[in-house]
């Protein structure tokens, strides 16, 4: 929870879990749940691994903590190919100098990263950067002082406008508390206006997903959203203010680290949280479009530590991992 630019205070499988469930839906390959064993990574990293996204095309974009794969130079991120072997068409140069906690793909095929960095490939990026298809700096894509500490989660919005939420209280020196909105320049899009976004000693922003109908849920750990109390869950209008509609209550009583929308715009959210509501909900609940709990998700005494991902597969059936 320690808003400085250093290594990531949560364990280092949380995303990796996430990443993997993301990952595993797009495929199948077998027998269901048997090792491919044409995935073949050799040496692999020589650190962790946080982050996972699948491209459309079958690559696989990998962050972290590490600084070689498979015997081969590449500083906090590489790509794959769909053997598992290191993509030498992806080539980031000296890449970031710290590391990366997530990727966001866009539809021209550039790959936006955010993390705990200030640097990539040696030219000043604070937190977040832009690269090109074959891994290059994407120099059109540029800020000034950028997050004054780091980045956790990425959403792009339809309109490419990007939403970042972490451990900055400000992005271009202009007051942020957490959560900001930017162009797809890079720059600050001052027409998003938390107010004074997410509060608490140790606050954070960890989880951020866009409903169809514009409006963001945020999850993370925090006491009140622009002077309103809400516990670890809110969600914004697409102006970035308080949507007084969604109540979720006295909400959850620790961090809330995944928010996914499911097609019917019922909320599954999982965490460290073991009450929501004052309702006895250990690590997973789904909630009612207007942040009430959804009693007709009933995972009995749930989860017996954090659910650090979710994801919904195309059956409606619902995959976690996590502690």
């Amino acid at each position: 929870k320690s808003p400085g630019i250093h290594l990531n205070p949560f364990p280092m499988f949380r995303i990796l879990l996430s990443s993997c469930i993301a990952l595993a839906i797009g495929t199948t390959y077998g027998q269901a749940g048997a090792n491919d064993p044409s995935f073949e990574p050799g040496a692999g990293v020589n650190g962790s691994i946080s982050n996972l996204v699948l491209q459309p095309d079958g690559k696989i974009l990998i962050g972290g903590n590490f600084d070689a794969y498979d015997g081969t130079l590449r500083n906090f991120c590489a790509r794959l190919d769909t053997s598992g072997a290191l993509d030498l068409s992806f080539d980031p140069g000296d890449g970031t100098n710290g590391m990366v906690n997530a990727f966001a793909l866009q539809p021209d095929g550039k790959i936006l990263i955010v993390g705990l960095f200030t640097t990539f490939d040696g030219t000043p990026r604070y937190a977040i950067a832009r690269l090109e298809s074959n891994g290059s700096l994407d120099p059109s894509f540029d800020h000034s002082t950028g997050a004054n500490a780091g980045i956790q989660c990425i959403a792009l919005q339809p309109d490419g406008k990007i939403l970042i939420g972490g451990w900055f209280t400000a992005y271009d020196g202009v007051a942020r508390n957490h959560i900001a909105r930017l162009n797809d320049d890079g720059g600050l899009d001052t027409g998003f206006d938390p107010g004074s976004g997410a509060s608490d000693d140790f606050a954070n922003v960890y989880t951020i997903a866009v409903q169809p109908d514009g409006r963001i849920v945020l999850g993370g750990y925090f006491t009140t959203f622009n002077g309103t109390a809400l516990n670890s869950i809110a969600r914004l209008n697409a102006d970035g203010s308080l949507d007084t509609g969604f109540d979720p209550g006295t909400g959850a009583d620790n961090s809330v680290w995944t928010s996914t929308i499911q097609p019917d715009g019922k909320i599954l959210i999982s965490g460290d949280f073991v009450t929501f509501n004052g309702a006895n909900q250990a690590h997973l609940v789904r909630l009612n479009p207007n942040g009430s709990l959804d009693l007709a998700f009933n995972s009995g005494s749930g989860a017996n530590n954090t659910v650090w991902a979710t994801a919904l597969q195309p059956d409606g059936k619902i995959m976690i991992g996590g502690g």
